[in-house]
């Protein structure tokens, strides 16, 4: 059926949503009643009229600012750069933090389009400039754009009077996983050791030198991030 599936496709392109999923839902829908699907469409509309990004540190909000920069007993000298408002929701969960955050609505990802002007950079650097920040806490997610991002960051404010440190995550950049517990049930069949024996790229005559990841990512950082040369 035509209708069945456009509906099926609507809700398979939802993240998170696979095709067997997006059928289930779409199954329920056509059991709901009238006025249930009008009461669905309407919260939907006006989410999407009402809610907006903070007008000071981009989480989501009804108002011109969210309940956490309006609120007074949190310490604005702490900023927590994380990726989207659902990083800051996780954050919430922990009660354990009483700064404020900046959502920077993304990360650094060249290939998929996604470069510095496209995230919400520039009002970090104004935030601190205005307000008495002392310390920026980078809370990004530990992969490779995650990274980029974070170290890009870390050279943009380095000339500001501010501690900038980023949360641990499993195993730091620079540790060594051989210091890591490996899981008891995988133990026997782990593949300890992998190496790409890249000596034999030289012999046929390859004459560029070899960096590490870390490496990479500095000099992508520092002589194309920094320069806004992204290819």
């Amino acid at each position: 059926m035509k209708k069945l599936d456009e509906l099926v496709d609507v809700f398979a392109k939802l993240p998170g949503i696979g095709r067997k999923s997006a059928m289930r839902i779409a199954f329920d829908i056509l059991d709901k009643e009238s006025y249930e699907i009008d009461k669905m469409i309407n919260t939907i509309k006006t989410a999407h009229e009402v809610i907006k990004p903070c007008s000071i540190c981009g989480n989501l909000t009804e108002n011109d600012m969210c309940d956490i920069c309006s609120n007074g007993k949190r310490n604005k000298t702490v900023i927590c750069v994380v990726e989207g408002t659902r990083d800051v929701i996780a954050f919430e969960k922990s009660a354990t933090y009483n700064g404020v955050y900046h959502v920077l609505g993304g990360k650094i990802d060249p290939l998929n389009g996604v470069t510095i002007d496209d995230l919400n950079i520039d009002k970090l650097i104004n935030r601190i400039d205005i307000d008495n920040v002392e310390e920026v806490i980078l809370a990004l997610n530990p992969d490779l754009e995650g990274e980029t991002t974070a170290l890009y960051l870390t050279r943009a404010l380095k000339n500001k009077d501010i501690k900038v440190s980023q949360i641990a995550s499993g195993i730091p950049i620079g540790g060594n996983i051989e210091f890591i517990d490996i899981p008891e049930d995988i133990r026997a069949s782990y593949q300890y050791f992998t190496e790409a024996n890249m000596s034999k790229l030289k012999q046929i005559g390859y004459p560029c030198n070899f960096y590490s990841l870390e490496e990479g990512i500095d000099d992508y950082v520092s002589n194309y991030l920094l320069q806004k040369r992204y290819f």
